[in-house]
């Protein structure tokens, strides 16, 4: 009598047991087979970190010599334009706007450097794009590109005007005076804040015909 109590007492105990050792081995199963399960809960874990930061450290630029400067050029860093620093000839940031504008032009279309590129930065501006003197007529500081302004890219067009805008040999009543080959009059363009931010946006930055 003693022996069948004992027997009915430890049955439903043996069961109870088994079938939670059971469900913790099926747990254990599921995570080292299947890793991480899906939920259709949605969990907001914040953005992403930004791996580009679009910004140079001071020991990123590049060192200055006697002959030359530092001047300021834009490039495009996750679709807006973002100020770099460039050393350029000292005698390249004078008055004479010829000058001017093919030292900038050499700079702003010159692939970036290392630290650029970590940084995200790159450039639209075509390598094969040249400057020529200004024509009889052209407004003051006018400057002729090879190629017509408004068949650059919305971003090439709109690093050059930016860049351009910096200099004061290259600016006429607020805006850089732009034409290219044909015989078309050059154009007055401005750098705009909306054309930093949004430089892809615009057919042109800003274009404003002169008289």
């Amino acid at each position: 009598m003693k022996r069948g109590y004992v027997t009915y007492r430890r049955g439903p105990l043996r069961r109870r047991t088994a079938a939670s050792l059971a469900a913790v081995l099926a747990a254990a199963a599921l995570v080292s087979g299947c890793g991480i399960r899906t939920t259709s809960v949605p969990v907001d874990a914040g953005p992403a970190p930004s791996r580009v930061p679009c910004r140079l450290s001071s020991s990123d630029v590049a060192t200055r010599s006697p002959d030359n400067v530092s001047t300021t050029v834009y490039l495009v860093c996750t679709s807006q334009l973002v100020t770099a620093e460039r050393p350029v000839a000292a005698d390249a940031t004078g008055a004479d706007p010829l000058a001017v504008a093919r030292a900038l032009l050499e700079e702003v279309q010159q692939a970036p450097t290392a630290d650029e590129r970590r940084a995200g930065f790159t450039t639209a501006v075509p390598a094969g794009l040249r400057v020529s003197p200004a024509r009889d007529g052209d407004p003051a500081g006018a400057v002729r590109l090879s190629s017509q302004p408004e068949d650059l890219s919305a971003e090439a067009l709109a690093q050059l005007v930016c860049t351009y805008a910096e200099s004061e040999a290259l600016v006429r009543d607020g805006s850089v005076v732009l034409g290219g080959p044909g015989d078309y009059p050059p154009r007055g363009y401005l750098c705009t804040s909306q054309t930093k931010s949004r430089p892809g946006d615009l057919a042109t930055p800003d274009g404003v015909r002169l008289d």
